[in-house]
């Protein structure tokens, strides 16, 4: 376990409360806390987390500091608190008590380990959360049996989610690797790159490494501020290897990354300044396929305003994570073998340079933090050239009347840089601002 203020500022970090912790004030009602022992280690072990915690001294709704009066150390008829829990918990488990002051207030925290082999159990009763609930296992039996999956093979995973399908091959996979360098044995691939189930079935893993996997992965394009507006364009990858799905989305990012021309102060050569900085987007897509909760049937999306571009990959930060540790670059991966293979082809490193290098060119700002995915916002660099119109990617669609199945769609079909797609509209010699 953390200590106190660690623990505090990670949950604080929510938007809302998670099923594996809960905020209070100074409510106390002694079997009620067990009954809150038991929903929160359930809770834990189906969120992936070491600890589920009650916290005391926070207002459940404004997560304002508050102070808590609660006394946890006395008596009921002769027994301490503490004791009493436990004699009523089963199996045993170690929570615990403890306590600190946080910006002049007290704050007290239950920190109650995470569920295993089978779901704890209070007065003989299982509890577990349904969102900010506290509710009797009984009445739920499909979350019931998730926890038992879950507490009998962990939680689900790309290794131990088994293939949507079965009539799976891998040409382009043994292609790409053999591209990188890497000749891929026919025979046992499967195996070392861990894509079969411990039935010997296709995992997910296997699914999104084949030739179809069958999981659309959209590129929009709205020509406003947000998905109110007309949508001129929706690229869909998806059918075909993952690692080439990711190569064609950084590709198209390159085409809509429009060069602005700008000759102020120009002497010999103009200096074009791109319109969003390309290493930043390569990162954060990079990040959105190696990260993403691909277990949720969820895919990464990309999407291009008139003023930015918003990478959202499904999912929060891991276990053991905090935003400090994010935004400084300590890795913590959401698909290991993902991650591994990713290392291995060179399209990442475990160096976790990629974070950093989105904070240093756009700030810790670039990412939004939701209950269920993070955003990474690249804003449009635009130059201020005196009031002289600025074209985007929008522009080129709205000027040349494309729809999604126009002749710009059907131009990039094939991945063109930013030269090939402004020499292929006219605008070789134009000024993009």
């Amino acid at each position: 376990m953390s200590n106190i203020a660690d623990v505090v500022k990670r949950c604080l970090s929510f938007e809302d409360e998670q099923e594996w912790f809960d905020f209070k004030d100074n409510w106390y009602e002694l079997d009620e806390i067990g009954q809150y022992i038991l929903a929160l280690s359930n809770a834990a072990v189906m969120a992936g987390e070491p600890f589920g915690y009650l916290i005391w001294g926070i207002h459940n709704d404004t997560h304002e500091y508050t102070n808590t009066k609660l006394r946890y150390k006395r008596d009921v008829k002769n027994e301490p608190i503490e004791h009493y829990l436990a004699r009523n918990v089963s199996p045993a488990i170690f929570f615990s008590f403890d306590e600190d002051i946080i910006d002049g207030n007290r704050i007290v925290v239950l920190s109650i380990p995470a569920a295993r082999i089978v779901p704890t159990e209070f007065k003989n009763i299982r509890y577990i959360r349904v969102g900010s609930s506290k509710e009797n296992i009984k009445n739920h039996p499909e979350r019931e049996a998730a926890l038992f999956r879950v507490l009998n093979w962990g939680l689900p995973s790309l290794l131990n989610t088994e293939a949507r399908f079965d009539d799976l091959t891998f040409d382009q996979l043994l292609l790409y690797f053999d591209m990188k360098g890497i000749k891929l044995n026919k025979k046992t691939f499967k195996k070392n790159l861990e894509l079969l189930t411990i039935d010997g079935k296709y995992n997910l893993l296997a699914q999104l490494l084949s030739d179809n996997p069958r999981i659309p992965i959209r590129f929009a394009v709205f020509s406003g501020y947000d998905k109110t507006s007309i949508m001129y364009s929706v690229r869909e990858f998806g059918e075909m290897c993952l690692l080439l799905v990711l190569d064609k989305v950084i590709d198209y990012g390159d085409t809509l990354n429009i060069p602005q021309a700008d000759e102020r102060e120009r002497k010999v050569e103009r200096k074009e300044v791109m319109l969003f900085n390309a290493q930043a987007f390569k990162e954060a897509v990079i990040n959105a396929f190696q990260h993403n909760l691909w277990v949720s049937g969820t895919a990464p999306m990309f999407t291009a305003y008139q003023d930015r571009i918003e990478i959202t990959s499904i999912g929060t930060l891991p276990p053991h994570q905090t935003k400090e540790g994010f935004y400084a670059g300590i890795s913590i991966p959401v698909n290991a073998k993902l991650t591994e293979i990713f290392v291995q082809l060179h399209i990442s490193e475990k160096s976790g340079r990629g974070v950093p290098r989105i904070v240093g060119e756009y700030g810790e700002n670039a990412f939004k933090f939701s209950n269920n995915a993070i955003t990474v916002t690249l804003p449009y660099k635009r130059l201020d050239l005196g009031g002289a119109p600025q074209v985007t990617p929008q522009d080129i669609f709205e000027e040349r009347g494309n729809t999604i199945d126009d002749k710009i769609v059907d131009y990039c079909a094939e991945a063109k840089s930013a030269q090939e797609i402004l020499v292929y509209l006219g605008l070789k010699d134009r000024k993009i601002l």
